[in-house]
């Protein structure tokens, strides 16, 4: 299985990936949850233009990642897991479930240190919230995250299968969570007592400080309930609540080129601005 993984990653990778994106796309045209304020064709040539960017900048800086460290780990025999030697499947759940951890935590740091925010907020400037904006990363931010994930690979021993099992849900959880969707309120409710629910993370992208500081979870809700950053409902309610960042509100800043330059930006306010 693990030469199968290591042969075909790519394309699977890419498969889900469409799959997933054309999925909730569609589910979006159908059923939308809020109206949008942006010209579609704009915003989304910058968010995918940025998937493009991401994809290069990881192959060329880092052209194993997660999957190839995990493979030398094991033929070196490195990592909890490696020693622990237990069976597949329980291997398998641990480290996904450490690995979302993980993730729930970067997400936390990256919002609390100023430098690191600053790379981040690119994913929380956009005045929409839909399917483009679940892969909308600086790609400085993606790295940082590849090196995170990588190290904890090592640490964790985790399996081939396994990281790429985590991968494909994280990217799959990410585009649905960001989904411009309407889901029926029971359903919403039952979701998101294991699973982050668009309705859930559109809280994350208020511009209200105290919102956009609670939901950080990008695939099991739980973390958030765990370590009471979990905020049921916006203040202002889905329709009323406004997305984005407070002082990024000119739509002309939202080409390829501003996403990446934004970082470097001066005399803006590092963090999101309370209402008000």
């Amino acid at each position: 299985m693990d030469k199968f993984v290591l042969e075909y990653e790519s394309e699977i990778r890419l498969a889900v990936f469409l799959g997933m994106f054309i999925t909730i796309a569609v589910w979006e045209l159908i059923v939308p949850r809020r109206s949008l304020s942006c010209p579609r064709l704009f915003r989304w040539s910058s968010n995918l233009a940025i998937v493009v960017l991401n994809t290069i900048s990881l192959r060329l800086i880092f052209p194993a990642a997660a999957i190839g460290v995990s493979a030398y780990a094991m033929s070196r025999g490195w990592g909890l897991f490696n020693i622990l030697l237990l069976p597949n499947w329980i291997e398998a759940v641990l480290s996904i479930l450490a690995l979302d951890l993980l993730i729930y935590w970067q997400h936390v740091v990256f919002h609390r240190v100023p430098l690191l925010w600053r790379v981040h907020r690119v994913h929380h400037t956009d005045l929409d919230f839909d399917v483009t904006t679940g892969v909308r990363f600086h790609p400085v931010e993606i790295l940082l995250s590849m090196i995170i994930k990588m190290l904890a690979v090592i640490i964790l021993g985790a399996g081939v299968v396994a990281v790429l099992i985590f991968e494909l849900v994280l990217n799959a959880s990410s585009m649905f969570n960001h989904g411009n969707v309407h889901l029926p309120l029971r359903a919403d409710k039952a979701l998101r007592l294991i699973l982050v629910t668009p309705d859930m993370h559109r809280v994350h992208h208020s511009t209200v400080m105290e919102e956009t500081n609670s939901n950080f979870g990008f695939n099991l809700s739980w973390w958030d309930y765990i370590f009471d950053t979990y905020r049921s409902q916006p203040r202002a309610g889905h329709d009323g609540m406004t997305l984005g960042l407070c002082e990024f509100r000119d739509l002309r800043k939202q080409s390829i080129w501003d996403l990446v330059v934004l970082p470097f930006v001066r005399n803006v306010v590092i963090r999101p601005q309370k209402d008000g």
